[in-house]
């Protein structure tokens, strides 16, 4: 298998690190090799994190040169237009339609932009938006945001969903498996669906 690049972004509490972590185990229980590295920056504040996630045959770094990911999974409008340059020219973007204004930002001098999306389709990539608060609002579990996320990631790679219920398993609390199972069931029905 090529080697497939997928870079997490979004801000400090929204299980950017969970969620990288749910696709290397996948990834891994497949038998692929991964590698995996994430900056977490201000994240205790609401700054940004990001989590570059690598997996194939042979991988040698475990980060994404600029212009080499095959996906953007965005958790935040603003992340995601932050991080675009990492895209391959035809790479796809799965964007969470939340907005988390920063606290230290002044819309008078820099507003927050509002057509994150068309923006993001005037680049030439990809772009697949869900409102991943609305879906876990209804699941019942605003935590579970980014495996929705990771959800809608999943029907674009070939993994057993055998493999990512393990994964997920394997990654969050026993008493949240089945909340979990369901928020990526829904993620990826959404992206089945477009």
């Amino acid at each position: 298998m090529d080697i497939k690049s997928v870079l997490f972004s979004g801000v400090g509490g929204q299980g950017i690190i969970l969620a990288s972590a749910i696709l290397a185990k996948c990834a891994f229980k497949k038998g692929l090799m991964v590698k995996e590295s994430e900056l977490h920056g201000m994240a205790q504040r609401g700054g940004s994190v990001v989590s570059h996630v690598r997996f194939g045959n042979e991988v040698f770094s475990p980060l994404i040169p600029k212009g080499g990911a095959d996906f953007l999974v965005a958790l935040e409008e603003l992340e995601g237009l932050r991080n675009s340059y990492y895209l391959k020219p035809s790479g796809i973007v799965i964007l969470s339609t939340k907005k988390i204004i920063p606290q230290t930002a002044d819309p008078s001098l820099n507003p927050y932009p509002e057509d994150a999306e068309k923006r993001l389709c005037a680049d030439g990539f990809q772009v697949r938006t869900i409102d991943s608060f609305a879906i876990a609002k209804e699941i019942g579990n605003l935590k579970v945001e980014n495996v929705i996320l990771v959800g809608a990631l999943s029907s674009y790679l070939d993994f057993p969903m055998e493999l990512w219920e393990q994964a997920i398993s394997d990654s969050v609390p026993p008493k949240t498996v089945q909340i979990n199972i369901e928020a990526f069931n829904k993620g990826r029905e959404i992206t089945v669906n477009i």
